[in-house]
């Protein structure tokens, strides 16, 4: 009797590019392009019911973009100098190398350039967006890496590794062996990060949490998962035991745990709109407090057309 070897984890050929008709596409800039897009227009769609014009977040949206690939990349390259052969190498992002530390900086550096021109309130409603964006645009990234042959761990037989069963030297880490399961991170933080983004979605929809307890969620769960997966990485240089990623999220803990605490004294999504559907700012929110001990006086007027200067006159002044 013939056995046969059975694929510990998921049968796995890297596909970093797709032919179509005369057409060459590159797996992993179409992913991390359809991931920026749909980041964006969740982005969009949900600030657009906090009064956040589209056009706004658009235009944040995209230069936040561009400063992540430059930052990404750059990182990437300052890193690897070693895969540098030629000038083209330090900017051919299309074929993978984004290392998210140091996009996620660099986007940082220049998110209070971008949002100046917000008010405070939409500020904190414009970084809870964001979260949401950026989550699903970090899923379709991971995808790309997956395709080009990137982030591997060691031997597993966790059922979600990857069973090498392509050519010897077709990845860019490596080179991996035909048929042993190795450890995926873009696997696992596609996993991880996919959750993540549910958790959003439902909080959002609930709308009953103060503006930055969604970005405190992000990066308090991206924190955590994103520390304890990257010891599982064989291929990434490290600085005393922990890579540049590790780094970064022991300073994104505390920056979470702070956003979830101070949430609790900024109004939450569903106040937000019901103060824009009753004025729109602080001070018409208090007008209206204030009108409601007008009453009585306006009650006595027969015409629906009340001379408000006539009652506010009537009463004394509050310094």
């Amino acid at each position: 009797m013939t056995l046969v070897a059975v694929p510990v984890g998921i049968p796995y050929v890297p596909f970093p590019t797709i032919d179509v008709g005369p057409l060459t596409i590159q797996v992993f800039g179409l992913f991390v392009a359809a991931g920026v897009l749909l980041g964006g227009w969740l982005t969009a769609r949900r600030n657009a019911t906090l009064g956040i014009a589209t056009e706004d977040t658009e235009r944040i949206v995209v230069w936040l973009v561009v400063a992540g690939v430059v930052g990404a990349r750059l990182l990437w390259v300052l890193t690897n100098l070693s895969a540098i052969d030629s000038p083209i190498d330090v900017v051919a992002v299309w074929e993978g190398g984004l290392q998210f530390s140091g996009g996620f900086v660099a986007a940082l550096a220049l998110s209070p350039y971008l949002v100046r021109n917000l008010s405070r309130e939409q500020r904190w409603h414009m970084i809870d967006g964001t979260a949401i964006g950026l989550a699903a645009g970090l899923m379709g990234g991971r995808i790309g890496c997956y395709a080009v042959g990137e982030h591997f761990g060691g031997t597993t037989v966790f059922p979600l590794g990857i069973t090498y069963q392509g050519t010897p030297g077709d990845t860019i880490e490596g080179p991996l062996v035909v048929g042993e399961t190795y450890w995926s991170l873009p696997v696992l933080e596609f996993g991880y990060v996919g959750v993540i983004l549910v958790v959003l979605v439902l909080l959002d929809r609930r709308g009953r949490y103060g503006a930055g307890a969604l970005a405190g969620v992000f990066c308090v769960g991206y924190a955590v998962c994103r520390f304890a997966s990257d010891f599982l990485r064989d291929y990434d240089p490290t600085v005393y035991g922990f890579t540049g990623a590790q780094y970064m999220t022991m300073v994104l803990l505390p920056v979470g745990v702070f956003f979830l605490l101070s949430a609790r004294r900024r109004e939450s999504p569903v106040d937000y709109r019901a103060r824009l559907a009753g004025g729109g700012t602080e001070a018409a929110a208090e007008t209206a407090v204030d009108a409601a001990g007008d009453r009585a006086a306006v009650d006595e007027v027969p015409s629906d057309d009340v001379d408000v200067a006539a009652v506010s006159a009537d009463r004394p002044r509050e310094d």
